[in-house]
């Protein structure tokens, strides 16, 4: 049973134990019952998690993974691990994180697999290893502080509040925005009234756990950003705040689960948010560097300099509130007038000269609001002036210095509703470098770490020293060009499987100073489970959407197996030229990204048998569908970054200007991450089967390349012949 209190804001609060939380134990007591007796080691515990899983049963990578996660904490070295679909990867490493003294991080890319972690792993894991440690563990999630309620924010929340009212002022800019109609703040003021019910009631304030949720706008009014906080000393809410609270769990807590968006600005606030531990598991690691990029990444927009003005209005006189809204009307016309894309020539006079001004306005206003005091009459919506202002400011600084080590480029979506100017760093393996190895051991895996066959990319990506590769001798260079990784030496038409031509599914470790790396394989068996075909008869892509060619190699595929087929598109015009295809020459349900809710059309295709869905970029890693829903696979061309995408553009010309090939040390990366990605989709279970169709012939056919991306794949057994594919198609449809 909970218990009740009373907040200073007079509201009556029933509290309950934290679902994020399993038991409690003081840090001494601990670390004290680790002291006593033998300590079990980690291939123990795992044996009893496994055993404590229905239908579980021992798996080698499983145990290889957990003993080298053990091995590396006593030396120190850091560790890449590459763990295959259904390697159980998650029990491979909270295994060994329990072996260590003081809190363990775990930190995850996608909700999806945090969830998976807190609802269901670590629960269970702690239910399994309790006799063993003779306590049960303890875990906790971590995340960032706007995603917990503010009681604060709450207490001032009100339709009149000038940093986000709810009737914003008619449109007078580009790309402004309207004045709110009434039914929308009708909709505001009941989520609010919503909000202040659950605050009564929750024991956590985590927005995840607000069922029905709130929309982003409601929880913006109720939800404090970290630069904005004023610190648990100065705030009339501090003794009560739900973000200090999760803060404090975290430290009482054996394993803390966190994501890559806070772990990278913990990493750039000097480490001070995520608690002190020896030992830090980053899993979905290819995913890190891109959330670092982002995490360091700053943008101008016009929308934020009129909400920072209205908000420090009351703490200036009219004459530098008036500076601030000069400097935003410069922004917006400055960047109405400039095209979207990567700013390869210094920034244009007119959005030089908005930032010009926007520096010395906010600096003027810091100046004028002056030090956040105890004793002032209302110090939360003063420090939330000043750090808007303060990352106003900072950020044109950062634009005017124009540095070599950023990229800068003006961003516009199709709409013209959003128009912004945004600097990131050209490369985060310095920071990652500096930051991310330091007094702990980092164990970094995911499915996709070895690319090409090798971990030395995704290492130097991560900020290691990885030595350069060796060059292959004449006779392996001859032999990799006539089969290759997931290719078998011959093809025996009208049959589906390679028999014993299976290629090794296991990558080389590669090492470097003080990090080694490990391939632990896959349970699968995927040159009997599946097929890869590239369709190097047609065309060479040239042109955006889908070519009609290779729009009939998709008809006849899916008609093969009669559905049952995941397609994932370069484009948004690509994957609707799909749909429309087969929804006039099929009587197929086809189902297309961007018609409803992703999560429904997810369960549609999972239960209706003869589905097809077609999408985009967010589906080549976040769709999970076990067996016979989804028997093929279909990939419209090789997902090399798009020439318009500033970073990776920019880091192609650095790479180009130091007398590297960019496209081979940038883009074609990138591709085989994706790539692996989206072909991962097809086996997630021992029991399925399918085959992967890319309707790009430069698989194949491009010698520089196509051989680096195959490497980077599972090894399927390997056609480029349609009979083969719409053979083995057609007999999973009978079967």
């Amino acid at each position: 049973m909970g218990s009740a209190r009373v907040g200073r804001d007079g509201y009556r609060r029933t509290v309950t134990p934290p679902r994020t939380a399993t038991g409690s134990a003081a840090p001494s007591a601990r670390a004290g019952s680790r002291r006593r007796g033998t300590r079990p080691s980690g291939a123990e515990l795992l044996a009893a998690a496994v055993g404590a899983v229905p239908g579980g049963a021992a798996r080698p990578g499983q145990q290889e993974m957990t003993t080298a996660i053990e091995e590396c904490v006593t030396s120190g070295e850091h560790l890449l691990v590459q763990a295959g679909t259904g390697t159980g990867k998650s029990l491979a490493y909270l295994a060994p994180a329990l072996t260590v003294d003081g809190p363990v991080v775990v930190s995850t890319a996608t909700l999806a697999l945090q969830s998976q972690l807190v609802d269901h792993d670590l629960p269970r894991m702690a239910d399994a290893v309790e006799p063993l440690l003779g306590r049960r563990p303890t875990f906790a999630v971590l995340k960032g502080r706007h995603h917990y309620l503010c009681l604060a924010r709450l207490d001032n929340s009100t339709a009149e509040e000038p940093e986000d009212t709810l009737f914003d002022a008619p449109a007078t800019r580009p790309g402004g925005g309207g004045t709110k109609w009434l039914g929308e703040a009708g909709r505001m003021g009941k989520q609010i009234e919503r909000l202040r019910d659950w605050a009564e009631k929750t024991a956590t304030g985590d927005r995840d756990e607000l069922d029905p949720g709130v929309d982003d706008q409601a929880w913006r009014l109720v939800s404090m950003p970290a630069r904005e906080c004023v610190g648990a000393t100065r705030c009339p809410f501090g003794a009560e705040c739900f973000a200090e609270a999760s803060r404090a769990r975290a430290r009482e807590a054996d394993i803390v689960v966190t994501n890559h968006s806070l772990l990278a600005v913990d990493m750039l606030a000097d480490r001070h948010i995520v608690p002190p531990h020896k030992l830090l598991i980053v899993d979905e690691a290819h995913e890190l560097a891109d959330r670092v990029s982002s995490a360091a990444q700053a943008e101008l927009v016009p929308e934020l300099i009129d909400r920072s003005t209205r908000r420090a209005r009351p703490l200036l006189r009219p004459e530098t509130a008036e500076a601030l809204t000069a400097a935003g009307d410069a922004l917006a016309v400055g960047l109405a007038e400039a095209p979207a894309g990567r700013l390869t020539a210094g920034l244009p006079t007119p959005l030089r000269e908005a930032c010009t001004l926007l520096d010395a306005a906010t600096r003027a206003a810091l100046d004028a609001i002056g030090d956040v005091k105890s004793d002032d009459p209302d110090p939360v919506r003063k420090q939330q002036a000043k750090a808007v202002l303060d990352e106003l400011s900072t950020t044109a600084q950062r634009l005017l210095e124009e540095a070599d080590h950023d990229v800068a480029w003006v961003e516009k979506n199709d709409s013209g509703s959003r128009r912004a100017l945004v600097v990131a760093p050209l490369s985060v393996a310095g920071t990652l470098a500096t930051h991310l190895y330091d007094e702990r051991t980092v164990v970094a895996t995911s499915a996709t770490l070895a690319l090409g066959g090798r971990f030395d990319t995704v290492a130097r990506a991560l900020g290691l020293d990885a030595p350069p590769p060796a060059p292959p001798s004449p006779a392996a260079a001859a032999l990799a060009a006539r089969t290759g990784p997931g290719r078998p030496a011959a093809e025996t038409p009208g049959r589906r499987l390679a028999g014993d031509a299976a290629p090794a599914a296991v990558v080389p470790a590669t090492e470097g100073p003080g990090w080694r790396s490990l391939d632990v394989g896959s349970p699968f068996d995927y040159a009997r489970q599946g097929i890869l075909y590239v369709a190097s008869h047609l065309p060479r892509p040239s042109v955006s959407g889908l070519p009609e060619a290779a729009g009939e190699e998709l008809l006849a595929l899916v008609e093969a197996l009669g559905g049952r087929t995941l397609g994932l598109f370069s484009s948004r015009r690509a994957a609707q030229q799909a749909a429309e295809l087969l929804r006039a020459r099929t009587d197929l349900p086809v189902l297309l990204q961007g018609e409803e809710a992703l999560p429904l059309l997810v369960r549609r295709f999972r239960e209706e048998r003869s589905s097809c869905l077609f999408g985009v970029m967010s589906l080549w890693q976040g769709v999970d569908v076990p067996g016979d829903a989804c028997q093929l696979v279909v990939i419209d061309r090789l997902p090399f970054p798009r020439p318009d995408e500033p970073l990776a553009a920019a880091r192609a010309a650095a790479v180009d200007a130091g007398g590297g090939s960019g496209f081979a040390a940038v883009s074609v990366p990138i591709a085989a991450v994706r790539l692996a990605q989206g072909v991962g989709r097809l086996i997630r279970a021992t029991g399925d089967r399918g085959v992967v169709a890319v309707l790009d012939s430069r698989l194949e056919t491009a010698r520089g390349y196509g051989p680096f991306l195959r490497r980077s794949l599972p090894p399927f057994w390997y056609t480029t012949r349609p009979e083969v594919a719409r053979g083995a198609l057609q007999r999973l449809a009978g079967s």
